[in-house]
This record gives structure tokens, sequence and C-alpha cells, in this order.
């Protein structure tokens, strides 16, 4: 049974950091475009970052322009996890951020953990 764990969500002040952690089960993350996605009240969920094995020893990533060169995915394929650091949080980064694996038709979802920054 496939499961993605997220963890590390919190209430954070604007200009603060976090950094959260979706744990794989039963799927080997590496072979699964691994992303996280967000989606805050009423608004449409969007995606925040990806990342995937290249065919070299290195991944492909990718950013919305909404979080790019404040954010970073990462994965340490030893503990099956994927991590995205937050930094100089906004309050419009406000939102549930779901982990998602995705390989062809095949589509999995974490249970979501909630961001919340403000002061």
């Amino acid at each position: 049974q496939v499961q993605l764990a997220e963890s590390g969500g919190g209430l954070v002040q604007p200009g603060g950091s976090l950094t959260l952690s979706c744990a794989a089960s039963g799927l080997a993350s590496t072979s699964y475009v691994m992303g996280w996605f967000r989606q805050a009240p009423g608004k449409e969920r969007e995606i925040v970052a990806t990342i995937q094995r290249s065919d070299w020893s290195g991944s492909f990533t990718y950013y919305a322009d909404s979080v790019k060169g404040r954010f970073t995915i990462s994965r340490d394929n030893a503990k099956n996890t994927v991590y995205l650091q937050m930094n100089s949080l906004k309050p419009e980064d406000t939102a549930v951020y779901y982990c998602n694996a995705a390989r062809q038709l095949i589509n999995y979802w974490g249970q979501g953990t909630q961001v919340t920054v403000s002061s």
C-alpha cells in the first residue's frame, strides 16, 4: 500500500522558514516525479515544486515562479523522503501543502500539512 506522509507544517511569522518532509512507503520515490502542491482557502490546488531523477547522477527540479529563489526541493533516496525547504515565507504562502508522486497515469497524494504564515 502506497503512503505519502507529510510533516513539518505549522505557524511561522513572515520572513521565517519551515521545512516540510514527505516520507514515501510502498513505492520507490526515485521512479516517480515527486512534487509539492498547495491549496489555499477558496483557491485551486497549484504546483509548487517537483523533482525527478535525471539520466545522470543528478535530479531535475521545477519551481513555480511564486516560490523560485525562496523554496528548495530535495530528496534523500536512502530514506525515500522528499523535502521542501521554505525560506522568506510570505502570508500568501499560507495553504495546505500536499506531497505528490506521479508516474505516467499513476498519481498518489498525501493527506496534506497546514502552513500558516502570520504575525
